[in-house]
């Protein structure tokens, strides 16, 4: 019996998806949850696994395509008539072992030795989600580019006895796919087409005028996705801006004072984001629309403040979110923090990582930027960007002093809220920055 493989629903504010790369081809034997293709949305990249166990039969989607959720991408021959339809994104992510999710308090301390806080209440339910495959032995394959290797690559590595440390991947962020381990067996040469990301240049139609000299690459589905994404915020909200100044010798000093007991304590560093995050959560608080969406002539007003930080990985940039983080302690945001960026850069960002952000925080400093304005993630209302801490020269009653200074720059859309709501949130959150001490509560 022959059923057909369709795009699946990734995330309930995904429509639709690019095809990353193949994993399998045309008559090969697959198990039920053996990947099949890479799919690359604006928010993550996921692997498809099979519905059942069969043989692939037509690859109807090539890679580059982009396609709306429930169009047909393959056919798998041999499966159960009665497969169930593809997982949704909580069963795609469940492919990888899901790192715990912390909720600490404000005023929860951690165990001396911990190195993740406890939840302070019981984490809410689920999706049921269908068993992941069990990982492989261990086996010669090495690591990936990006840390990551999927069940049905490694086995077939281990198979052949293949040192996949040796292995080029032409996969999403240089993730090796079972048809470079099969090409590494057969000795062949692999294209740069065959990644999927990146072409050599194209030679130009006749008639048309040369480009000039350099290099056309096309962009990868991420990029496009991201584009498309960046665009439609431009058009659909109207984006206003504002900005303050906050001096940051208070934090400074805090940070200063914690770090190596914080280090020693949690495993992870202090760093400025922590206190961005819980002065953002402040200024949210007190201006509740500021983390609202606009649905037709209505505002809604979000109960949960799910804070975004806007990560920067190969070839992009992606938001995973801390749910709840006004609920968080210093400690705990710090974190949280730390466990989201690391697998956004790992590329091992899952879709609940991604889902459900209400406001984004962008840490732009952290690269060394001093003034920058950000593009609005829709639907949200607003974006904070934070930037470097420098010291500068400021005026103080009536001298000059030397302070670690920051700028905060707002972009809001203006049909949800007015310059008074900007100023408000970051009059608030420069407020509770400056006012921070040694003495501030970090667990």
């Amino acid at each position: 019996m022959s059923i057909t493989v369709k795009m699946p629903q990734l995330g309930e504010s995904v429509t639709d998806g690019t095809i990353g790369t193949w994993l399998v081809k045309p008559g090969q034997q697959v198990s039920k949850y053996d990947s099949l293709v890479e799919v690359i949305t604006d928010k993550v990249t996921a692997e498809v696994p099979s519905p059942a166990a069969g043989t692939v039969g037509q690859i109807l989607a090539g890679e580059g395509e982009r396609l709306t959720v429930g169009q047909p991408i393959c056919t798998l021959d041999g499966a159960d008539e009665d497969a169930p339809e593809l997982p949704q994104a909580a069963a795609i992510a469940a492919k990888e072992a899901p790192l715990p999710v912390v909720f600490p308090s404000v005023g929860a301390a951690p165990p001396p030795a911990a190195k993740e806080f406890r939840p302070t209440e019981p984490a809410p339910p689920t999706t049921a989600v269908a068993p992941a495959r069990p990982a492989a032995a261990s086996s010669p394959a090495g690591p990936a580019p990006d840390g990551f290797i999927s069940p049905a690559v490694r086995t077939l590595a281990t198979e052949h006895g293949v040192d996949l440390a040796q292995v080029t991947g032409t996969g999403f962020q240089g993730r090796i796919t079972k048809r470079d381990v099969m090409l590494f067996l057969e000795g062949g040469e692999r294209s740069q087409a065959a990644g999927g990301l990146a072409s050599a240049p194209s030679a130009e139609p006749p008639g048309k005028p040369p480009v000039g000299p350099g290099e056309r690459v096309t962009l990868s589905p991420m990029r496009r996705a991201i584009a498309e994404h960046m665009v439609r915020s431009r058009q659909t909200a109207p984006h206003a801006w504002t900005m303050v100044e906050v001096d940051m010798s208070g934090v400074a000093a805090a940070r200063a004072a914690h770090r190596a007991q914080f280090r020693q304590t949690t495993g992870v560093e202090l760093t400025f984001m922590p206190y961005a995050m819980q002065a953002t959560c402040r200024g949210l608080r007190a201006v509740p629309s500021m983390n609202a969406f606009l649905d037709g002539d209505s505002m809604v007003l979000q109960r949960e403040v799910n804070l975004g930080l806007a990560v920067s990985v190969p070839d992009g940039l992606i938001v995973p979110v801390v749910r709840g983080a006004d609920r968080y302690s210093l400690a705990g945001l710090a974190q949280a923090a730390a466990a989201l960026i690391g697998r956004a850069r790992a590329g091992k960002a899952r879709l609940e990582d991604v889902e459900g952000g209400t406001f984004t925080l962008n840490n732009a400093g952290a690269l060394g930027t001093v003034m920058s304005q950000a593009i609005i993630n829709q639907p949200q209302a607003g974006i904070l960007v934070m930037d470097a801490v420098i010291k500068r020269p400021i005026v103080v009653g009536d001298a000059i002093a030397i302070r670690p200074m920051a700028n905060l720059c707002l972009s809001f859309d203006h049909r949800i809220n007015d310059g008074a709501a900007a100023a408000k949130l970051l009059s608030t959150v420069k407020g509770w920055l400056e006012d921070v001490t040694e003495d501030t509560p970090i667990y």
